[in-house]
């Protein structure tokens, strides 16, 4: 924990990561294993339904901030930025550290800025955590150079998903040669030693690294690639200008069959789905969250929330959509009211749940 003179400061760590790298994968896992310490979150999705947010918000409860449909350095300054950090930084709420969830196609370097401009005297900068898909690297690297930047930025670098990734020790040293000093460290589902990343702010030169005139500097330096780049790309400005962002939600439950379809004949384009389905008879007790990254999908069963809506919500992002053809599709989805499931109506959901049999009637 950071302490300064004059009274005792929360860090405020900046969880930065492109989209579907781990991040609230691994803030849940920092929630569930944070040895006693109380975590206050800014969570920030992009897209109209607060997908992120929900997923923390029973760990949370009352000490996360939602910021949904846009981006954080986008949407506010440092000054409204205070305004979120004042909710969770009053000593009643007994808050240990702060990490801000930004949306997968925010930019690190606005939002350390937003930081360190904040003029709340109970906080202070506690390091910027990159998290990286070791099995999607290369791919998000071709496409998104400025993912060097971040990683140049970075104070803690975590390499998530290397079980995913058939080289992930080349991977790991590819990474390590872009960073800036950062500690870069291996994991697998987002599972990193809170304490390590808690300490994870700057020493003091680090801090002379990341000072305004640093990161001013940093963007007079980038200005004309980053404008060259972005207009080669189809890009204008922020990584999340060229994205599509669709929301879909159904009070009726979808056809299992109808879904898998969809999801198995995605289009290239469509880089990140993530929300929850409602299954309705095809598994009464269960709702189903879905998670894909590029080719990567799975499902995970877990039970109705006491009291909870039974909703299908799903937020997908991805560049160059046809958003009024995947709403068609996914609303084809819904299904036609029968109020029996037939056995085999799941086994192609099963076929993307860890640990579930491949032939499910075994």
């Amino acid at each position: 924990m950071v302490v300064r003179s004059g009274g005792r400061q929360i860090p405020v760590v900046v969880l930065a990561g492109f989209l579907g790298s781990g991040k609230t994968t691994l803030l849940n896992h920092l929630l569930h294993r944070s040895g006693g310490s109380r975590i206050g979150a800014v969570v920030n999705d992009f897209g109209a339904i607060e997908i992120d947010a929900m997923a923390v918000a029973g760990a949370l409860g009352d000490s996360t901030v939602s910021l949904g449909n846009g981006c954080l350095c986008c949407a506010v300054d440092s000054s409204e930025l205070d305004v979120y950090l004042e909710r969770l930084a009053r000593p009643e709420a007994r808050i240990d550290v702060v990490v801000i969830e930004a949306s997968g196609l925010a930019e690190p370097q606005e939002l350390v800025r937003m930081v360190l401009a904040s003029e709340h005297p109970g906080i202070v900068y506690g390091g910027l955590v990159e998290v990286v898909d070791a099995a999607e690297f290369d791919d998000t690297r071709a496409r998104h150079p400025e993912i060097d930047r971040h990683l140049a930025l970075a104070d803690l670098v975590v390499v998530n998903k290397v079980e995913r990734a058939p080289d992930a020790g080349r991977v790991l040293g590819l990474v390590r040669s872009l960073v800036d000093r950062a500690a870069v460290v291996p994991a697998t589902h987002g599972r990193v030693d809170p304490e390590f990343l808690f300490d994870c702010r700057p020493a003091e030169e680090r801090v002379g690294q990341l000072s305004f005139d640093d990161l001013h500097r940093d963007d007079h330096d980038d200005h004309d690639e980053h404008d060259d780049r972005d207009d080669h790309a189809g890009h204008i400005g922020h990584l999340h200008s060229g994205y599509d962002s669709v929301s879909f939600a159904s009070e009726r439950p979808l056809d299992p069959r109808r879904l898998i379809r969809f999801l198995d004949s995605r289009p290239e384009g469509l880089y990140r789905i993530k929300g929850y389905v409602d299954f309705g008879p095809y598994d009464a007790g269960n709702r189903y969250a879905v998670h894909a990254v590029g080719r990567f999908l799975r499902f995970y069963p877990e039970p109705w929330p006491a009291g909870a809506e039974r909703l299908t919500q799903l937020v997908l992002i991805g560049t160059g959509l046809d958003t009024a053809a995947l709403g068609a599709e996914l609303e084809a989805c819904v299904s036609d009211g029968a109020p029996h499931a037939d056995e085999q109506g799941m086994w192609g959901v099963l076929r993307y749940v860890q640990g579930a049999a491949e032939d499910p009637a075994a």
